[in-house]
C-alpha cells in the first residue's frame, strides 16, 4: 500500500492509501465549438429487409397488423419496386373495369400516383426533426414502400367491385348521389385512414402528428380524386363511331358566335303558357358524330309538335358543321340552359325534358367529343345537381347510350321519370357512322310518340320492338335492355299533360 498526501482547499493534509499502482491523472478535454458537433455525430444505424419482407410488411399493415421493421429502410431500387409495382398491377387489373374494348387513359394513369407521391414532402417536414444534425430521406423512404404496397389491397379490391358493377353481377350503387355508394365512399375511406395511420404511427412518436398526417392525407386523397376523377383505361368508342369524323376549326370568330348563340336561344325561350301543363326540354348532345346530330333535331322537332313546346326547346350539340348554328354541347351550357328554362316554366306545375344522346362507358359517363376543344363528360350527379339548384320538379329525362341504366339510380326521385337506351351493364345500339338514329330514339320518339301522349305507353311499345331490331342486327353482347323508373308524383302530371294533349285539335 502507498500512502499518499492531499492537501485540501482549507489547507488541510488527508492522507490516502492506495495501491502501489501510479495513477496518471486524465488528459484535459477542450471544448469543441458548436459549429463541428454534427461532424462528431455517430453515424446513423441503418438496417436493411430484403424485398419479400418489405412487400410481407406492407400488406400486413393493409389489415392492421403491426409494423416491425425496427430502423430498416429501403435500398434505392427496392423503394423504386416497393412504389412501382403496386401502380402497375393497380393499372393492369383496372383494365378489367371496361367489359368491353378499351383503350389506356394518358392522363389519368398517374391518379394512384399523385395521391401518394404528394405525402412525401408531408412525411418529410414531420417525420425528421429539423434540429437533427444528419438529416436524412430514411425515414421517407421506408414509409414511402410501406404505405404503397399497403394502398395495393384497398386498390385491388375498390377495382373488382367496379369490375362486377360494370359486369351487371352488381347492382349500379357506385354513384355519387346513392347512398349506397356514400356507405361503400365512407368504408374505403375509413379503411385508408387506418392504414395510413398505422403506417405513420411507427415512425413517429406522437399522436396528433399522425392524426394530423391522416388527415392531410385524406384531404390529399381527395384532391387527388377531384383532379383525375378518370380512370387509367376508357371505353373504346372507335367501333362504334367507325370512321374518322371532321375536327372542329377554332378562331375568335366562332368563340364569338357561340356566344352569341347561347344566348338567342336562351333569350328566345318563350313564357310559359297559362292554364296547362306546359313543357320545356333540352336535347344535349355532346359527341361530334353526324348521328346525334340527326337524332337530337328529331327529338326536338317531336316535342314542339307533339307537346307544344315550340319556342321551349333548346338543343345543344356538337358538331363542326353545325357550329355556326347551334350552341355547343357543353356542361356549362347544359346547366346555363337549365336555368333559363327554370326561370320561364312553372318549377312545380311544368314538365322539363332532358333528352342526351351520345356513347357512354361502364363508368356511367357520357362521351364528350369535339376536338380541338375539350369538353367535360357528363356525369348523372352532375346532371342531378343542376336540376336540384334550379329547383325544377317534374322531370323526363332519357338517356341514350350505352350502359345507361346506370343513370336511373342517380337521377330517380317522385317526380322523376327516368328512360334509358340500355341496363347498366350492356350495349344499346344505333350509333354508329352509317346510323340514322339509334334504336332507342328512332323507336321511342320517332315511332311510338308520333301515336300517344304518353312517355310510358311510348317506352312499352318500343322495347319489343328495339329487340328484334337488334336480333335483326346480329347484336353480339345480349339484348339492351332498356330501363324506365317513374316516381309517384311524375304520374298525375303526365296523365294531365297526356290528356290536355289529347283534347287538343
Amino acid at each position: 500500500m502507498v500512502e499518499v498526501l492531499e492537501v485540501t482547499e482549507s489547507g488541510d493534509v488527508q492522507a490516502h492509501q492506495t495501491s502501489g499502482q501510479e495513477v496518471t491523472p486524465p488528459d484535459p478535454v477542450e471544448p469543441v465549438p458548436n459549429e463541428h458537433v454534427a461532424d462528431l455525430a455517430p453515424p446513423i444505424d441503418i438496417g436493411r429487409l430484403n424485398l419479400f419482407r418489405w412487400i410481407l410488411t406492407g400488406l400486413k399493415a393493409s389489415v392492421g397488423k403491426r409494423i416491425e421493421i425496427g430502423r430498416a429502410i429501403p435500398s434505392p431500387v427496392q423503394l423504386f419496386l416497393l412504389v412501382i409495382f403496386p401502380f402497375a398491377v393497380q393499372t393492369l387489373l383496372a383494365r378489367l373495369e371496361i367489359p368491353g374494348t378499351a383503350v389506356f387513359n394518358r392522363p389519368a394513369w398517374a391518379y394512384p400516383l399523385f395521391g401518394t407521391m404528394s405525402l412525401v414532402f408531408l412525411i418529410w417536414a414531420f417525420l425528421v426533426p429539423n434540429s437533427s444534425p444528419q438529416k436524412h430521406p430514411g425515414p421517407v423512404a421506408a414509409w414511402l414502400g410501406l404505405w404503397t404496397v399497403a394502398a395495393l389491397p384497398i386498390g385491388l379490391v375498390a377495382t373488382m367491385l367496379i369490375a362486377l358493377t360494370a359486369r351487371g353481377v352488381f347492382p349500379a350503387w357506385w354513384s355519387d348521389s346513392s347512398w349506397f355508394g356514400w356507405i361503400f365512399y365512407g368504408a374505403f375511406w375509413a379503411w385508408t385512414s387506418v392504414v395510413v395511420w398505422r403506417v405513420t404511427a411507427c415512425f413517429t412518436r406522437s399522436s396528433n402528428i399522425a392524426f394530423g398526417l391522416v388527415l392531410g392525407a385524406m384531404l390529399l386523397q381527395g384532391l387527388g380524386t377531384w383532379q383525375f376523377s378518370s380512370r387509367p383505361w376508357r371505353m373504346d368508342y372507335s367501333e362504334q363511331v367507325g370512321n374518322r369524323h371532321e375536327s372542329l376549326t377554332l378562331t375568335q370568330e366562332v368563340f364569338e358566335d357561340q356566344q352569341t348563340l347561347l344566348s338567342k336561344a336562351l333569350d328566345g325561350l318563350a313564357p310559359r303558357l297559362a292554364g296547362r301543363v306546359n313543357v320545356y326540354a333540352i336535347v344535349f348532345a355532346p359527341y361530334s358524330q353526324e348521328v346525334f346530330l340527326r337524332e337530337s333535331t328529331m327529338v326536338a322537332n317531336t316535342l314542339e309538335d307533339r307537346f307544344g313546346a315550340k319556342d321551349h326547346v333548346v338543343q345543344l350539340v356538337n358538331r363542326p358543321a353545325a357550329t355556326t348554328s347551334i350552341a355547343w354541347a357543353t356542361n356549362k351550357n347544359l346547366k346555363a340552359s337549365i336555368e333559363a328554362a327554370a326561370r320561364r316554366m312553372d318549377v312545380q306545375e311544368d314538365v322539363l325534358v332532358i333528352y342526351l344522346t351520345s356513347h357512354g362507358g361502364s363508368d356511367f359517363r357520357l362521351a364528350t367529343s369535339h376536338w380541338p376543344l375539350e369538353v367535360d363528360e357528363l356525369t348523372p350527379a352532375l346532371l342531378r345537381k343542376m336540376l336540384d339548384d334550379a329547383g325544377v320538379q317534374n322531370r323526363v329525362i332519357a338517356i341514350s347510350a350505352c350502359y345507361s341504366g346506370g343513370w336511373v339510380a342517380p337521377l330517380a326521385s317522385d317526380t322523376s321519370l327516368i328512360m334509358t337506351a340500355s341496363d347498366a351493364s350492356h350495349t344499346s345500339y344505333g350509333c354508329g357512322a352509317k346510323s340514322r338514329l339509334t334504336y332507342f330514339g328512332q323507336s321511342i320518339f320517332e315511332e311510338q310518340l308520333r301515336k300517344t301522349y304518353s312517355f310510358e305507353d311510348a317506352f312499352a311499345a318500343a322495347v319489343p320492338i328495339i329487340k328484334q331490331r337488334e336480333l335483326d342486327a346480329k347484336k353480339t353482347d345480349g339484348f339492351s335492355n332498356p330501363q324506365i323508373a317513374v316516381g309517384r308524383d311524375i304520374r298525375p302530371v303526365l296523365k294531365r299533360l297526356e290528356q290536355e294533349r289529347g283534347r287538343m285539335p
